[in-house]
């Protein structure tokens, strides 16, 4: 029986996590819930069902809430009102992942992701990692205080690597290949692009997952960031990991070995088949998904990237090399438009454009604000990487703006 604290519980990763957990009973016992607090209902249910001891809410104005809507959760199923601890304000999430505990799944969205994933790496427990962001912008800091083996990754694709690097020794490796939806724009060019709506881009072909992650996946963000992550994770050097285009998502990922043999690693596109191996790894758990239908014909089809109208990849592999701050400001500045492009107030294409500009000027020296000025992985502070963070969100969206609509 694993002890199970997960971050982001009201998220996408999070509600398929419990999903996972209540059909395994006999293996995985939740004692701690965080979330924003913005859901509190949501949360006082989880809580109730699940009998954790620990909440976390970043927001401290929601605990009053909270209280209330555990109560009635708990009445509604007939259960005793238990007493648990309440952890509230920015660093609830930060001490509920050192909270006693086997396994932390960090499935918060974006930058807020890095402290806790810290805090958890440091407190020695096993991370079942689904907030790539806190790895890709934290870098060497990450790296540094982890063990080996102690970050598991719960993306599908990295967690494909993970299984299919078990077939062969790490110097019989030749290459990794990630697999890429090509999302709902795969086949467009540069020109239409500009034309695309939230509507239109917030419509995955394959996959169900939270906002930004969706449009990252329709920009090929999401992409670049899973390049720097495989590196990171399984230290493969940059120009040995390639990307394909794989509209079916069948194929999560592949490694190539030295004596021309490839393994890949295949199953229906359903989160909590990675989100159970996080929660259990090294361990399966038994009829986590339904498998493929062998019995029924079927095509899987591969494409080279169309780098020209998605340069997202490229762009991500320039961050990675630079590595340092550089990684950060890659992530914040797209953070900061996919907001703004949900919010109508930026281009679709003016994303990724944004994000190389502001990405150029930190590595080549910026300006004389805080955090402009590129940091080296060697060297770098979490305070380096925040203030890189809080400049890259303001410069991306003043570079954004500079955009005429024939540019966007």
């Amino acid at each position: 029986m694993r002890a199970i604290v997960i971050l982001g519980s009201t998220g996408s990763i999070g509600t398929q996590a419990l999903e996972v957990a209540s059909r395994n009973p006999d293996r995985f016992r939740i004692i701690g819930l965080g979330a924003s607090g913005r859901e509190v209902e949501l949360i006082a249910q989880q809580a109730a069902e699940f009998e954790v001891d620990v909440v976390a809410l970043t927001n401290p104005n929601s605990q009053e809430q909270f209280q209330a809507a555990f109560a009635q959760a708990c009445a509604q199923r007939g259960k005793k009102l238990r007493t648990l601890t309440i952890l509230t304000g920015p660093d609830a999430q930060e001490q509920l992942a050192c909270w006693p505990s086997d396994v932390v799944l960090n499935g918060l969205a974006g930058a807020a992701g890095l402290v806790p994933t810290l805090s958890a790496l440091k407190a020695g427990r096993t991370l079942a990692l689904a907030n790539k962001e806190s790895l890709i912008i934290g870098g060497d800091l990450v790296r540094a205080v982890a063990a080996p083996d102690q970050i598991v990754a719960v993306d599908s694709e990295h967690s494909a690597l993970a299984q299919c690097l078990r077939g062969g020794a790490k110097n019989e490796v030749k290459r990794l290949v990630l697999t890429a939806s090509g999302g709902p724009f795969r086949g467009w060019t540069k020109e239409q692009l500009a034309t695309v709506t939230p509507e239109q881009a917030l419509k995955h072909p394959t996959w169900t997952m939270g906002p930004l992650v969706t449009i990252n996946s329709a920009t090929l963000m999401n992409k670049g960031l899973e390049v720097i992550e495989a590196h990171l994770l399984f230290d493969i050097p940059f120009d040995s990991i390639d990307v394909v285009v794989h509209p079916q998502s069948i194929v999560h990922s592949m490694v190539e070995f030295h004596d021309g043999s490839t393994l890949a690693q295949a199953s229906p596109p359903d989160m909590r088949l990675p989100i159970a191996l996080g929660l259990a790894w090294p361990d399966r758990v038994a009829d986590a998904i339904p498998g493929c239908d062998w019995s029924k014909a079927s095509t899987w089809e591969f494409f080279p990237l169309d780098n020209e109208a998605f340069p997202a990849v490229d762009i991500a592999r320039k961050a990675g090399a630079a590595g340092g701050t550089a990684t950060a400001v890659f992530n914040a500045a797209d953070e900061a438009c996919v907001g703004a492009f949900l919010d109508r107030t930026v281009a679709f294409t003016s994303i990724v454009r944004a994000v190389e500009q502001v990405l150029d000027e930190h590595i080549s020296g910026g300006d004389d604000r805080a955090g402009s000025a590129w940091v080296s992985g060697g060297v770098v502070t979490v305070a380096d990487v925040e203030s890189a963070d809080a400049w890259a969100r303001v410069r991306a969206l003043e570079v954004a703006a500079t955009f005429t609509d024939g540019e966007r």
